[in-house]
């Protein structure tokens, strides 16, 4: 019986500032609040999971530097109970990072990141061969300079990685990050032969799709639900869900889709929707892990991206299954 979930990827240190404003150029924005954290789809995912359930093996692989930004993202795997001899060093390479910053008003966040050693990880270090995992959870393509890049006979190393994780009997998930459409097209559509689920965003699916799906800044559910039955029609994926900030929408193979609204969050409550998009995957993740049927998979998905908001960082504020669900469900679901 394979338990355990690998997150494997971008492993980036978050330095995460709250400011009173966006700024124009040449003008000033005041730091409110400053922290520091691990960052990138392999790590939040990896926290937000231990989170949900401690007893679930959860699997750190990527490759950071020799520094003390290095040594601060393996001891947040070590000290979170994560198997971390996935998690490979170099002197050549800083460790990623990541400047983000976060207007107190909003939520709304922006990214200046560098990706220092995520630029010189291969599929060769990513190695699954004797692992007694059951998923794997990859991302961020678009920010891996040699997994971007053609790698043997296939178009990118992803797709060589996903290969390898199929081999050794493992299902699949890939994490997107916003970037042009066209480059997510191009990374991301030869990977879908590979993958086994896809969780996406609005203006993800939308870029994949080459569908609109956000008109004039308003999400459209329509078109989420056209971009993402295209998606899935496309790869060999079973579920392909995309979230949004008002709720999401699930497709299925032969399933009639599911259209589900998010948690009615209080106001006060909302520090920073950073990593909010990790805690939603994490929650469908763990769902399908454990066997779940879809729509619980979704209500913790929901819960677990609630649960977030409340902290400045990617990981802060989830909390195990059951507390994430209380939180929610005191909170209520969104009207309209």
């Amino acid at each position: 019986m394979r338990r355990g979930i690998i997150c494997a990827g971008c492993w980036t240190l978050d330095r995460i500032k709250i400011i009173d404003q966006w700024p124009a150029e040449e003008s000033l924005a005041r730091i409110i609040e400053q922290d520091q954290l691990g960052g990138g789809s392999g790590h939040n995912a990896s926290l937000d999971l231990k989170s949900l359930d401690s007893n679930l093996p959860v699997f750190g692989m990527g490759l950071l530097g020799e520094d003390p930004e290095g040594d601060f993202l393996f001891q947040q795997a070590q000290s979170n109970q994560i198997e971390s001899t996935g998690l490979l060093r170099i002197k050549e390479q800083h460790t990623s990072y990541t400047d983000v910053f976060t207007v107190a008003s909003t939520g709304k966040r922006t990214f200046f990141h560098s990706p220092g050693a995520n630029d010189a990880l291969t599929p060769e270090q990513l190695d699954f061969s004797n692992t007694p995992a059951k998923m794997l959870h990859l991302g961020l393509l678009g920010l891996h300079a040699t997994l971007d890049s053609p790698w043997g006979d296939d178009p990118n190393g992803w797709v060589t990685v996903l290969k390898a994780a199929k081999a050794a009997g493992l299902q699949t998930n890939v994490e997107l990050v916003s970037i042009q459409p066209e480059r997510n097209r191009k990374l991301c559509l030869p990977c879908l032969p590979y993958l086994d689920t896809l969780i996406v965003n609005d203006q993800e699916i939308g870029g994949l799709a080459n569908i609109e799906t956000i008109p004039n800044g308003v999400v459209c559910i329509n078109s989420c639900t056209q971009a993402a039955t295209k998606i899935l029609d496309a790869g060999a994926m079973h579920t392909v869900v995309v979230h949004y900030p008002q709720g999401s929408v699930c497709i299925q193979k032969g399933k009639e889709p599911i259209i589900s609204a998010s948690f009615d969050v209080p106001a006060a409550d909302i520090v920073s929707s950073v990593g909010a998009g990790d805690a939603f995957a994490s929650g469908i993740l763990y769902g399908l892990h454990e066997g779940w049927e879809i729509h619980q998979s979704l209500e913790l998905a929901h819960a677990a991206s609630a649960a977030s908001l409340r902290s400045s960082t990617t990981v802060g504020a989830v909390g195990s299954v059951e507390e994430c669900l209380a939180y929610a469900h005191a909170c209520g679901r969104r009207l309209g």
